[in-house]
């Protein structure tokens, strides 16, 4: 791999927000079409990614239109699906026919934590994988992980043959407590592993940016969006083969593609910018959602997680009249935070440890007993 930059496809382009499964069809394939001419290759799904349908989108976009030898392809086992071994081969055979290919050129063992590596090992997964890449249904093998140094060392230590490590890494979650991007950095370092590194722009968070964050990145450079800071930083880390970007628009495949085509790492100079802007980020950010929704999936009062914490950091940092109006509008439709029934489903889910029940409070605290002038809260 000469390019350090993925098309990631959890977050493509919708018709419809509401509907994650609304592709706008002719924009990805736009999008697909020109990433590739810029001369970028890898791309990445998984199972689950909206709604289960992104490995469809990525047959219609890119297998379909594109000779199998001009891109890379990675997909990922739902290893916390899994109920019995036998799972294990007949959704790899779905992923192939979803996808549209013979084979996989990276697939993973997808979000291994605490919880997950239980199954992996009641279930051998790491064996079926290898099966998988002696069968040469897959080329390259390993998984995506979001969980502790030290059980990331364990899993490093006890599982031989594997090709690559996927981890979360971005400047704002480098020395964050919960994630230990860097500890996991390093640990991957030490096993000398090559690292893939998804959510470099955590969920788009580090795309759009508080005003005094994003002064600082201008004063340093005017003409480098916020974005390219945060994948600038992921890719010039020694030992990261691939920066995975969740692109949903034009407009970013383009920005993306600008300053990795040619991509130069960060110099000292701007890696001291980062480091002040991450103060000032952490300083603003209340709940640190990335929009995954794996909470959302599971929740048995059907609550708009990832929505009412992207509401509550807007009102933190903004005001709560404006952001009380859409939380209304989604309340309308799906449960309240207020109904949450701390069942605990979603806190297993979580790849940023969020402690979401408590989140939820503070977010019930914030709209639930609040009104618009001359009319009640909709029960």
């Amino acid at each position: 791999m000469t390019k350090k930059l993925g098309f990631g496809c959890m977050r493509l382009p919708l018709l419809d927000t509401k509907d994650p499964t609304s592709f706008d069809m002719p924009l990805l394939e736009k999008m697909t079409d020109t990433f590739i001419e810029k001369g970028f290759t890898y791309f990445d799904t998984a199972y689950p990614y909206h709604a289960f349908k992104s490995e469809d989108a990525v047959r219609e976009a890119l297998v379909k239109r594109h000779p199998r030898n001009a891109f890379q392809l990675a997909d990922k086992m739902p290893v916390r699906m899994l109920n019995s071994k036998e799972d294990l081969d007949i959704i790899f055979q779905e992923q192939l026919q979803k996808c549209g290919v013979d084979f996989f050129d990276y697939y993973l063992l997808h979000n291994l934590g605490q919880n997950s590596y239980v199954q992996v090992k009641q279930y051998e997964c790491f064996d079926f994988i290898r099966r998988k890449k002696i069968e040469g249904k897959v080329h390259y093998i390993g998984f995506s992980f979001h969980d502790t140094p030290e059980l990331l060392d364990e899993i490093l230590s006890t599982q031989p043959g594997l090709d690559f490590v996927q981890l979360q890494i971005n400047y704002i979650d480098w020395e964050n407590p919960n994630i230990q991007s860097r500890r996991c950095y390093e640990t991957a370092r030490k096993h000398n592993l090559p690292i893939i590194v998804m959510e470099p722009v955590k969920g788009g968070s580090l795309a759009t940016l508080p005003s005094e964050a994003e002064n600082l990145l201008r004063t340093c450079n005017a003409e480098a969006s916020p974005a390219s800071w945060a994948i600038r930083f992921a890719a010039s880390l020694k030992g990261v083969c691939m920066v995975l970007s969740g692109m949903s628009s034009l407009d970013q495949v383009l920005d993306n593609t600008s300053y990795m085509t040619d991509f130069y790492p960060l110099c000292e100079e701007e890696i001291s910018i980062i480091e002040e802007t991450a103060a000032v980020i952490n300083a603003n950010i209340a709940v640190p959602c990335t929009v995954c929704r794996y909470c959302e999936r599971v929740c048995p009062q059907n609550i708009a997680i990832p929505d009412y914490f992207s509401l509550y950091n807007n009102a933190k940092r903004t005001s709560v009249g404006s952001q009380f109006v859409y939380y209304l509008n989604i309340a309308t439709q799906r449960g309240k935070a207020g109904d949450c029934i701390a069942c605990r489903r979603c806190l297993g889910e979580c790849p940023q440890h969020i402690s979401i029940i408590a989140a939820l409070e503070k977010v019930s605290a914030m709209f639930d007993n609040r009104s618009l002038p001359g009319r009640p809260v909709k029960e």
